[in-house]
């Protein structure tokens, strides 16, 4: 399930990208595969670190000197990387997560060299506010949301920085009603026989990608779309 849209986000031969909060590792294998770059992929748990490798495993191309991919256990409050080292910066689902978010913006802007491009996507704010409004365990979980973010305000605080911003989408329209399912269910979600028959249709929409899903998707994402996703160039160097 992707979430970064590289028609927006091209990726340049030679390019290092960061992927900051890779979790499984959906956007740093996207990364290796969409262009020959050095990917990297950086997340505190191991555990998804491990998962991440394991699902690289089948794509790599030790044959291809242009490629590199690299995993990394670290905090985005103090990255183990010099400034400007990459090209590109991911950061998708994850800020909601950290309780010093501006922190993590500081790192990304640090580690970011002059005229590269930054992503990030967020929960968009009235799906999540659904979310929290139907189920307390959704949000006070170990690792779970710790704030709903409005795009426009979050949006400000990284052109502060210095970025530009040149692109906006959202996405994951049909995720967002399994999600308020799960809450509403949320004690009873594994048993759920329509939570179960919805998880599938998600499954099968991920894996053949039909054109009837993937346009009702693309038709709803304006309304209905669970994340919100922003592009930023930061200044260069005058």
């Amino acid at each position: 399930m992707q979430t970064v849209d590289f028609d927006h986000f091209e990726l340049r031969p030679g390019d290092r990208v960061l992927d900051l909060g890779c979790g499984e590792g959906r956007h740093v294998i996207s990364a290796y595969l969409e262009g020959q770059v050095q990917a990297v992929g950086v997340d505190l748990a191991l555990s998804d670190l491990v998962t991440t490798r394991e699902k690289f495993a089948p794509f790599a191309r030790a044959d291809d000197p242009a490629r590199s991919f690299g995993l990394s256990s670290a905090t985005a409050l103090a990255l183990p990387f010099a400034d400007n080292t990459f090209d590109k910066v991911i950061c998708s689902e994850v800020l909601e997560h950290i309780p010093d978010y501006r922190a993590a913006l500081a790192e990304i802007d640090r580690v970011l060299k002059p005229g590269g491009l930054f992503c990030a996507s967020v929960p968009r704010r009235w799906p999540e506010k659904i979310c929290w409004a139907l189920s307390r365990e959704y949000h006070q979980v170990p690792g779970g949301h710790l704030r709903i973010f409005r795009a426009d305000r979050l949006s400000s605080e990284i052109e502060a920085l210095g970025f530009s911003r040149y692109q906006r989408h959202w996405a994951h329209a049909l995720h967002a009603p399994f999600w308020w399912l799960k809450c509403l269910f949320w004690n009873t979600q594994d048993s759920n026989w329509l939570i179960r028959q919805y998880h599938r249709l998600l499954v099968w929409d991920l894996m053949e990608r039909p054109a009837l899903t993937r346009t009702l998707e693309r038709l709803l994402n304006p309304l209905l779309g669970k994340s919100v996703v922003m592009y930023y160039r930061k200044e260069a160097v005058a």
